[in-house]
């Protein structure tokens, strides 16, 4: 990863970089601060006035951090302490869940926010591309043992439990 690397790279290989990328430079989050995929890391820069090696060096620490909120699927499997949340949509969760999980609405997020739970909370989405601004929400109030599980779903259903149906979202 440099400055040459083209958004949309740096935003697949890196889940949160968008949102490090407007929460410092306010980059990315509206029509215009906008980039393209095909834009690199260095004319974003460069149009928005920026250092590039100092933008790069954020992502690359966020990144990190980033890793930290993350457990894989065979980690979280080997654990009994396990509170799984579904932050997928409705449908997806009526369709296919992990045995035992709870769909995410804003009663399971307060009740978990009094309760404070012990063990973990593993939040899920399809393929853990979104699960990183879940899991900061919940650690920003204060639940530190929040987690997003990497891959989502569909790993749990390639690495752990075959018998959870994989599936692909259509646009």
């Amino acid at each position: 990863m440099d400055v040459e690397t083209k958004m949309g790279v740096l935003m697949a290989e890196m889940p949160g970089a968008k949102r490090a990328l407007f929460a410092r430079y306010h980059l990315g989050g509206c029509q215009s601060c906008a980039f393209d995929d095909d834009e690199t890391l260095a004319k974003l820069c460069e149009r928005a006035e920026l250092d590039a090696g100092e933008v790069l060096e954020h992502l690359l620490a966020s990144h990190e951090h980033d890793l930290t909120m993350l457990m894989v699927p065979k980690d979280v499997a080997a654990r009994e302490d396990v509170r799984f949340v579904d932050v997928r949509t409705r449908e997806e969760h009526e369709a296919v869940k992990i045995a035992g999980s709870e769909f995410f609405t804003q009663e399971i997020q307060e009740k978990i926010f009094k309760e404070k739970p012990g063990g973990v909370v593993v939040l899920y989405d399809h393929t853990g591309k979104y699960v990183l601004d879940q899991v900061a929400w919940f650690r920003g109030h204060g639940i530190e043992n929040a987690f997003g599980m990497t891959g989502g779903i569909d790993a749990w259903s390639r690495e752990v439990d075959s018998k959870v149906m994989r599936y692909r979202v259509e646009v």
